[in-house]
């Protein structure tokens, strides 16, 4: 199958599928990490060249529609207008990819929890890292078309959080969790665990 992973730059999906024999490409506006096939650039441009993908998996950015960020959106309260305005334009950017299944009929699209205000469609199912092997905990939402949910391949009972919750919280008196992310750049990396049973599984 040809194969488009989009905002991916880690490379790790689109390498575990070349694994297995697809021909695969992932595109972002970075650089790939690793070596291997990448198109540095827009990747709605990608979409819009009509190559025949036989399926897209999207990871469009979350910055502005997840639910952790509620305390940016809704600062002392109020909502924050400039966060909004790029909440939906972010939704506009993931429906880009939701709706692209009219001319690709396998299309994955994956995020964490989203505030219900931008208002996405229903996800297909939910999934944690450590239902693949990963020691870490990662609410994961994918919203499927075409293909079948994904099935775990190694609970683990043993795990912690990978992003820190309520940081923000923490200096005045809150709960909050410490995640086990090295840096910032790591929170959006899909674990190789879930990689590998997207390749098995999809491919």
């Amino acid at each position: 199958m040809r194969i488009l992973v989009a905002c991916e730059f880690s490379g790790r999906v689109r390498d575990a599928f070349i694994k297995k024999g697809h021909d695969a490409v992932s595109c972002d506006l970075l650089p790939s990490e690793t070596p291997g096939p990448h198109i540095q650039g827009d990747v709605l441009e990608v979409l819009d060249s009509k190559r025949p993908w036989d399926m897209v998996i999207a990871f469009p950015p979350c910055t502005y529609l997840s639910r952790c960020a509620a305390r940016w959106l809704y600062p002392k309260g109020e909502v924050d207008e400039y966060r909004l305005e790029c909440g939906w334009r972010a939704r506009g950017f993931f429906m880009e990819f939701w709706e692209w299944s009219d001319d690709v009929e396998r299309v994955v699209v994956e995020n964490p929890t989203p505030f219900k205000v931008f208002e996405l469609p229903e996800p297909t199912q939910v999934i944690q890292p450590y239902q693949f092997g990963e020691p870490y905990s990662k609410r994961t939402l994918l919203w499927i078309r075409g293909l079948e949910p994904l099935q775990p391949t190694n609970v683990l009972e043993d795990y912690k959080p990978w992003i820190t919750s309520n940081a923000g919280g923490k200096s005045r008196g809150q709960k909050a969790t410490q995640g086990a992310a090295p840096k910032q750049s790591d929170h959006s990396k899909t674990f190789q665990g879930i990689a590998d049973a997207m390749a098995d599984q999809w491919g």
